[in-house]
């Protein structure tokens, strides 16, 4: 039985002239000589080239050559460290569970940068250059990102959709933050690692009194830089209002003027005409 099975693997790979004898009742000796014509014909070497290529290739999992793939506890995990890397690199394995890129020299984070990586839990992108997040940039990855690490970086200010749809534990440390009602918001409705927060600090703020204090302690305090957009939103608005009031009121001045003038030089030019009166009076006289 073991050796018709052997048989029938190696008849797989074999041209249709040598497929005739199938099974235990094959003969042996033609088996032979079709190995051996498949062994000696160049096309058939070709073929069993192929077929082997197919099988010991791992398909989907190359690594990119700038970085090191390992495994850790069992999942992929793609070391791409102190690389010097200016982008994120495109042919990142799709199973990539565990990705660092921390310590490179990437300046930007486009959309659906990592749309692919289906399976990703652990985002490093700490000790980098990066100003731009785009709001998409993590789009295929929310539900399933855990940790995503944005610490030391150059980022001053960020788009709250990108961060709001995560489910992850964010870093956000030791960048060169403006204080502003976004920021506000991501440190009030995202997952903050609690130990980093207190190092999230208003490099920039309104009011140069918050310069230099971490945000969570300028929000202890008081102050509200939502509601200060707000009021600046409301006097904006206010002072539009009065301008275009303040342009119908000379509109109307300037047209009650206009019609006055002329109603009094048609006043004037009626005066300035003969009497009709006049006129008759003066005939009946000469008659």
């Amino acid at each position: 039985m073991g050796e018709a099975l052997q048989e029938h693997r190696e008849a797989t790979l074999l041209p249709k002239s040598c497929r005739s004898h199938r099974g235990i009742a094959g003969s042996h000796a033609k088996l032979a000589g079709c190995k051996m014509t498949l062994t000696t014909t160049p096309a058939a070497g070709v073929t069993q080239a192929f077929f082997c290529l197919l099988l010991c290739v791992p398909w989907g999992s190359s690594c990119p050559p700038s970085c090191q793939c390992t495994e850790r506890a069992g999942a992929k995990a793609v070391l791409c460290s102190s690389r010097h890397l200016e982008e994120i690199p495109k042919d990142i394995p799709k199973d990539a569970v565990f990705l660092k890129l921390d310590a490179n020299s990437i300046t930007r984070i486009p959309s659906n940068a990592f749309r692919h990586l289906s399976h990703l839990e652990e985002l490093d992108l700490s000790r980098n250059a990066i100003e731009k997040i785009d709001r998409a940039a993590f789009k295929g990855v929310a539900a399933g990102l855990r940790t995503l690490d944005l610490s030391s970086n150059r980022i001053r200010s960020i788009p709250k959709e990108a961060l709001l749809a995560l489910n992850a534990k964010l870093r956000l440390a030791n960048n060169p933050w403006h204080c502003e009602c976004a920021l506000q918001e991501v440190l009030w409705e995202a997952r903050l690692d609690p130990d980093s927060v207190q190092d999230i600090t208003c490099h920039t703020a309104p009011r140069e009194e918050y310069v230099g204090k971490p945000l969570l302690q300028v929000l202890d305090a008081g102050v509200n830089f939502c509601s200060v957009r707000q009021r600046t939103t409301d006097v904006a608005m206010f002072i539009t209002m009065f301008g275009w009031f303040a342009m119908v009121i000379v509109y109307v001045i300037c047209y009650v003027r206009h019609n006055r003038e002329d109603a009094c030089k048609h006043v004037d030019y009626l005066k300035s005409l003969p009497s009709t009166q006049g006129h008759a009076e003066t005939t009946s006289t000469a008659l």
